[in-house]
């Protein structure tokens, strides 16, 4: 019996993150740039056989009727893929297509993110609405003054004369994976390297990779089950009542 609320109780506890996951991907999915969290989790055995003991993990077996189905966190990684482009006509707008992120610095700490949704703060700097401002392959803050620029698919920005004014900063991390999403929603991390292999697209902007059917697939699925879970948790109480309750007496 008890075995059984252990159960229900994990069920509920995953879908609950699951849920949680789900809305913070549907919250972003008109944010520029945005990738999409995923989450994972494992049965409690699953678990402890990958962390006890030697790292080779053959042969192993069964554990039969001890075998736990409590779920454990796994982890929450972000999905990398490339979003799709839009057009926007504006001239601070910027799209990387291919692998990297533009670099965005703040209060002396460098952050990175796919969003090229830029303007210009007080001073003529590009920046990353009041975030940070943009740098370049050297990790300078870019200084353009004005909005009237051309760009092209190597970052290089001129003025409308042809005139070279600076090149966007476009770098790359060997992996991904590694990367921590920071307070806002931009990505930490170490070893970025500026990289010339993705393309710029000028006045377009990369959108969120979220696919909104399949956060809604996911967040009925998990409210389904996260139902399922409350109401048996109801009958199990019910039969512990009544066993207490009535059985107790004879």
């Amino acid at each position: 019996m008890m075995k059984g609320f252990y159960n229900l109780t994990s069920g509920m506890l995953t879908q609950g993150r699951r849920l949680d996951v789900v809305a913070h991907n549907m919250t972003n999915i008109t944010s520029a740039g945005y990738k999409a969290d995923r989450y994972t989790d494992r049965t409690f055995d699953e678990v402890m056989a990958v962390r006890v003991g030697n790292k080779d993990k053959s042969p192993y077996w069964e554990m039969g009727t001890t075998q736990s189905h409590i779920l454990a966190p796994d982890q929450i990684y972000t999905d990398f893929e490339q979003g799709s482009l839009e057009q926007t006509d504006l001239p601070l707008d910027f799209a990387i297509w291919g692998d990297g992120f533009f670099a965005v610095q703040r209060d002396g700490a460098v952050s990175y993110t796919r969003s090229g949704s830029f303007t210009l703060d007080d001073d003529g700097y590009l920046c990353l609405s009041e975030l940070g401002q943009v740098l370049d392959p050297e990790g300078n803050p870019i200084q353009l003054y004005t909005d009237k620029i051309n760009a092209d698919a190597a970052g290089n920005i001129y003025t409308e004369d042809g005139d070279y004014l600076a090149t966007l900063g476009v770098f790359a991390f060997e992996d991904n994976g590694a990367l921590e999403r920071d307070d806002y929603g931009l990505f930490v991390g170490q070893g970025a390297q500026p990289t010339q292999e993705a393309t710029i697209r000028h006045k377009w902007v990369e959108r969120s990779n979220v696919d909104m059917v399949r956060e809604m697939v996911n967040m009925m699925t998990a409210q389904r089950a996260l139902q399922s879970a409350a109401q048996m948790s109801k009958i199990y109480d019910q039969v512990i009542n009544k066993a207490t309750n009535d059985i107790g007496r004879l």
